[in-house]
C-alpha cells in the first residue's frame, strides 16, 4: 500500500516481486500513485500551480528521486518511475484511487488501462472533485467515506475475507462482561 510518492514504490515492489520470483504479494493498494516521472500528460498540465500537489512540487520530487539527467526522460528505471515499465502483464491485482481534480489522474488512469491491457486485474477509482490526498484534507466528507469503503471491500475480496459483524451488546450483568468474577463465583461454590 502507498500513496503519492509511496504509490510508486508500492507499484515497483510489485515489479520487482513479479521479476525476481517473489515474494508473493496479495495485491497492490495505490492511492492517488505519482507513476510517470515525464510529467506530460494533460491532467500534469491541467492541474498546474493550483491544488494540494503542485507541478513544481512534482517536478522537484522526480529531480530528487532520479537526479537531473533522468528526471523527466523515458529512460528513467520502472522501479524508481513504474509507468516507465514496458510490461504489466503478471502482477498482483492492483487497487488504483486518483482524484478527479488532481495532477495524477491521467497517468494513473494510464496505468490501470496498461493492465487491464494485458488482461491483468485493476480496479480503478477516479473520485470525482477529488483533489490529491482528499482523504487527508476531508476526511468527514461524503466522498472520503465512499473512498474507504471501496478500499475496504476491495481488501476483504483480495484477502478473501469478509467483514466481522460488530458484536451483539452483552446483557448486563453476563459472565462475558466480568469474567474473573464470574469465575471466581463458580470455583467457590
Amino acid at each position: 500500500m502507498g500513496g503519492s510518492a509511496g504509490g510508486a514504490f508500492a507499484a515497483a515492489v510489485s515489479l520487482m516481486a513479479r521479476d525476481r520470483g517473489g515474494p508473493a504479494i496479495a495485491g497492490q493498494l495505490l492511492l492517488c500513485p505519482m507513476l510517470d516521472n515525464t510529467n506530460s500528460t494533460v491532467s500534469s498540465l491541467q492541474y498546474d500551480g493550483i491544488g494540494t500537489w503542485t507541478r513544481d512540487a512534482n517536478l522537484l520530487a522526480w529531480e530528487c528521486v532520479l537526479g537531473e539527467e533522468l528526471a523527466y526522460s523515458d529512460r528513467a528505471p520502472a522501479y524508481a518511475a513504474p509507468a516507465r515499465a514496458d510490461d504489466l502483464a503478471g502482477l498482483p491485482p492492483a487497487f488504483i484511487e486518483v482524484g478527479a481534480a488532481e495532477m495524477f489522474r491521467d497517468e494513473d488512469v494510464d496505468y490501470a488501462r496498461r493492465i487491464w491491457a494485458t488482461g491483468g486485474p485493476a480496479e480503478l477509482h477516479v473520485w470525482s472533485g477529488g483533489c490529491h490526498g482528499f482523504d487527508m484534507y476531508m476526511p468527514e466528507a461524503e466522498i472520503t467515506r465512499a473512498a474507504l469503503a471501496s478500499r475496504d471491500s476491495w481488501l476483504a475480496r483480495v484477502l478473501g475475507t469478509v467483514a466481522a459483524p460488530p458484536p451483539k451488546p452483552l446483557a448486563a450483568g453476563s459472565a462475558a462482561q466480568d469474567p474473573v468474577g464470574a469465575a471466581d463465583q463458580g470455583a467457590a461454590r
